[in-house]
């Protein structure tokens, strides 16, 4: 898995798009205004952050050491996830999904109807 394969993932999906975050040179992929995932460098590793529930963060810190607390956004909420690690295709596509339904899902009704149709 690479960047701009998760990134081509990423706005596939319904309502999102892309913008430029300079502080932390990266790509943050949005829907309806806000952030579920973004793509940069961590230590010379390329990484994708992608927003999780309080529990799932840690399960997933604790079952894949290429999962890490994200540096720069709430830790709790915000997972990073290292590519150059074990994690299959069909996971880092199964987080995405996730972070991508948490966002719409907190979203007000009408913004939601926009996205979903």
């Amino acid at each position: 898995m690479n960047n701009a394969q998760l990134l081509d993932y990423c706005l596939s999906k319904p309502g999102t798009h892309q913008s430029t975050e300079n502080q932390w040179q990266a790509s943050q992929i949005k829907v309806a205004g806000v952030m579920f995932a973004m793509l940069r460098d961590i230590e010379g590793h390329p990484a994708i952050s992608l927003k999780v529930g309080n529990k799932s963060a840690e399960n997933l810190r604790h079952q894949h050491p290429e999962i890490v607390p994200c540096d720069c956004l709430n830790k709790a909420h915000w997972n990073s996830v290292l590519l150059d690690g074990n994690l299959p295709d069909s996971q880092f596509y199964a987080l995405i999904d996730t972070a991508y339904q948490q966002v719409v899902s907190g979203l007000p009704e009408e913004k939601r109807h926009h996205i979903t149709g």
